[in-house]
């Protein structure tokens, strides 16, 4: 199976600022990046998978080749197939500020077959970080499967209702096996603790012998 991505042109960010670019506590918390495809190779978009750059909260919207999504003026509309979908658990801390993320066409709010054009709007409302991105943006069709390696962040992420049940060789919760080592682990230093170093003898008591307890032969 191919596994090649789709041909496209990723533009560089642009960020939106909000507030008065002469001050120094104005910051851009929004930035947009532009991926083009080809205008002869409309794309039936299987996967994205990207590198994230301090970003907290992604919105995907597309471009289609369709003609309910052709405006009256002639241009064509932008449809938003994914809203805020979270990339760092806490915007200010390190968690998955730099993780490998894959998005699936079955995670999208819409079809996202067609498409022309797609937008990626970031957000990043955190003052601790001051340039925020995604990075080796790669987009796939559908049919097609990328040969991503890394263990996918999302899931290690999931929520408890989110887990399979009855899970046959499958992988066991990270908390609890963590909690279990640490048990084990003190448990551990304690019985070393507690050793003597005086070597312990069969039968002897203070390096004496009971008379009781020594057998004849």
């Amino acid at each position: 199976m191919a596994t090649g991505p789709a041909p496209c042109t990723v533009r560089s960010p642009v960020a939106l600022q909000v507030g008065d670019v002469k001050t120094d506590l104005a910051r851009p918390g929004v930035a947009v990046i532009d991926v083009v495809l080809p205008p002869a190779q409309p794309l039936d978009l299987q996967e994205i998978i990207f590198k994230n750059s301090y970003t907290a909260f992604l919105t995907v919207r597309v471009q289609r080749r369709r003609p309910c999504d052709v405006g009256r003026d002639g241009t064509r509309k932008w449809v938003t197939c994914l809203w805020n979908h979270c990339l760092m658990p806490s915007p200010h801390t390190e968690a998955g500020s730099q993780d490998y993320f894959s998005l699936f066409r079955h995670q999208l709010l819409c079809d996202v077959d067609q498409v022309t054009a797609v937008r990626l709007i970031l957000r990043q409302p955190s003052p601790v970080w001051l340039h925020f991105t995604l990075e080796e943006l790669r987009l796939y069709p559908r049919g097609q499967q990328s040969l991503q390696t890394d263990f996918p962040s999302w899931l290690s992420h999931l929520a408890p209702q989110q887990q399979p049940e009855n899970l046959h060789g499958g992988v066991p919760d990270p908390e609890k096996v963590s909690t279990e080592v640490q048990q084990l682990w003190v448990l551990t230093e304690m019985i070393r603790a507690n050793q003597t170093a005086a070597r312990i003898g069969r039968f002897d008591v203070d390096g004496c012998y009971d008379i009781n307890l020594l057998s004849y032969t």
